[in-house]
């Protein structure tokens, strides 16, 4: 689990072991700027299997499955057999739910749940549905978990996507329609679910209504002000503080779906000469996916925007793809030939890197061959910048792996009929992503601090130190179940939390530190390489006695 994952594991187990569900914790500072779900399942989770990295990664594995099944079952529906089965298999086999599902953030459950609410709001629509007013409950209620999941934008994505829809249809004033959505007891269900812990938060955390709209160092106006004005609002205006995240550019927000879609978004033209005239099941589909898109990624071009914000589309993308490769016309075949070429070039590529590497020596682990940028971090992607095309020669098996597997799509567009070649084009991407999988397992070292945490766990007892902010570390927190002093580290995810009354003093400054470390009781420090010289400019380089390094992150000790 690597230091950023394990902040998601640690929050669920200090949940389940103070019994404190309603406002998060990291080393004892208050943490709210997430709503509690993905804690709650975690914790849940731990609480069945035990407080293991892959057990915290369970809620979110079968949320990936169960949302494949659901976009399955919705295509079914919508277009027939085997426009489903595409459906499924499009999401499942994606670059775009492979990659965010990697991380432990509870979008893959957030679209889930966007997903649900849509079908239900297309299911209680048909003339001939004999339990409309199920599907109402069911649409209400999936909204209510989003809300618990990720906040408002839970419930601004599908009911703006349905607006669209109703306005393009001319359903938008029609008294039918609200009486099939049956506001009232939807509204009811929403609050039933998302409200007893948004109260029971402001509760805790006074003041209870500040709507003060500036955001800034050293201030604290509750929990109410921090999770809907400084989350929300100020959050999709750029206004928020503190500015620990970043924006992808606007057109490569949307450009780069037809990455995380690929390789099914070579069939995005086919799919574009459908029909969407809503006069049948399949052409209504087909609008609303296209308003749930086109909403969605409208509303976060006027946002600051993550990578992996337009997850909730993925569904919306995959069922008008899967309606597409039901049926035949010269865009599959564009698209087949297409997706043959790629694989083709992208085998070449591959063995043009390996050619290129096959002399350089790989000592010590992959981190030796970085180069850092942590001005990109702030992106979900960032640490792809670090590579270097001597770092290749760290990723030799899974570079093999994922040439073997770009050589089975190009044989598959060559060799195999369209379908045939379809299945073809999954099975490159089931071995790529098991490519990527052993490149992830080679990066461990470097993302996470885990043999960091195995060395402190082995050594004497002591207090422990982090040179720097929680986020650098989690992983240690989390493999040795401890807290620790933060030096210089009241900065982003914590600094609002630490000004909140009642706030353990875990910050310290470099006076305390130097009176820490010189005392003759054992202590530790753990600082990342490049601030080493930090801690040498406060103490001398004979009292720092290392024990452990990986991935260009020490531990050190102040007496051997």
């Amino acid at each position: 689990m690597d230091d950023v994952d394990a902040v998601q594991a640690q929050i669920a187990r200090n949940m389940l072991e103070s019994g404190d569900w309603v406002i998060a914790h990291l080393d004892g500072v208050p943490y709210i700027e997430k709503s509690p779900l993905i804690y709650w399942l975690m914790a849940a989770s731990f609480r069945i299997l035990g407080a293991h990295d892959w057990a915290a990664r369970i809620p979110v594995a079968l949320a990936a499955v169960l949302l494949v099944w659901v976009a399955f079952r919705y295509g079914r529906w919508a277009f027939g057999a085997r426009a489903g089965f595409y459906a499924g298999l499009s999401l499942a086999t994606c670059i775009g739910l492979f990659l965010f599902t990697r991380i432990q953030i509870p979008d893959v459950i957030l679209t889930l749940s966007v997903c649900v609410a849509f079908w239900c709001f297309q299911r209680l629509l048909e003339a001939k549905e004999p339990r409309p007013q199920l599907w109402a409950l069911l649409l209400a209620a999936s909204l209510g978990v989003g809300l618990m999941l990720k906040g408002l934008i839970a419930v601004v994505a599908p009911v703006g996507g349905i607006v669209v829809y109703l306005s393009v249809t001319r359903q938008l004033l029609s008294r039918e329609i609200w009486k099939r959505l049956r506001v009232f007891t939807g509204a009811l269900v929403i609050l039933a679910i998302a409200a007893p812990w948004h109260v029971l938060a402001t509760l805790r955390m006074p003041p209870y209504f500040d709507f003060t709209m500036h955001s800034g160092p050293g201030e604290y106006h509750g929990f109410f002000w921090f999770y809907f004005i400084n989350e929300h609002v100020l959050r999709f205006l750029n206004l928020r503080y503190p500015r620990d995240y970043n924006t992808v550019p606007r057109a490569a927000f949307w450009l780069l779906h037809l990455l995380w879609l690929f390789p099914w978004s070579a069939f995005f033209p086919a799919a574009a000469g459908l029909s969407f005239k809503p006069i049948d099941r399949a052409g209504r589909t087909r609008l609303l996916a296209l308003c749930w898109t086109g909403f969605l990624l409208i509303f976060f071009t006027f946002s600051t925007t993550q990578e992996y914000y337009s997850m909730p589309v993925y569904p919306a993308l995959a069922l008008l793809l899967g309606s597409a490769m039901a049926g035949d016309g010269k865009w599959l075949r564009i698209g087949t030939r297409a997706l043959g070429v790629v694989s083709g070039l992208t085998f070449l590529t591959i063995a043009a890197i390996l050619y290129a590497v096959r002399g350089v020596a790989t000592p010590g682990d992959i981190s030796h061959a970085l180069q850092q940028h942590p001005e990109a971090y702030t992106l979900s992607l960032g640490h792809l910048g670090d590579l270097t095309i001597s770092s290749f020669a760290y990723l030799r098996v899974p570079l093999v792996v994922a040439g073997l597997a770009f050589l089975v799509g190009a044989l598959s567009a060559a060799l195999l009929r369209r379908r045939r070649a379809f299945l073809g084009f999954a099975m490159m991407m089931v071995v790529f992503l098991h490519a990527s999988r052993l490149a992830l397992v080679t990066f461990d070292p470097y993302l996470s601090s885990r043999p960091l945490a195995d060395a402190l766990l082995r050594a004497p007892a002591g207090p422990l130190i982090l040179n720097g902010q929680y986020y650098s570390f989690s992983s240690v927190f989390f493999y040795t179940n401890r807290t620790a002093l933060l030096l210089n580290g009241r900065v982003n995810n914590l600094e609002y939390g630490s000004y909140s009354p009642g706030s353990p003093g875990v910050f310290i400054n470099d006076t305390e530190f130097v009176t820490l470390w010189s005392k003759p009781e054992r202590s530790y420090v753990l600082s990342d390489h490049e601030d080493v010289p930090h801690l040498t400019a406060l103490v001398d380089s004979g009292q720092l006695h290392r024990i452990a390094e990986s991935g260009g992150k020490l531990l050190f000790v102040n007496h051997p």
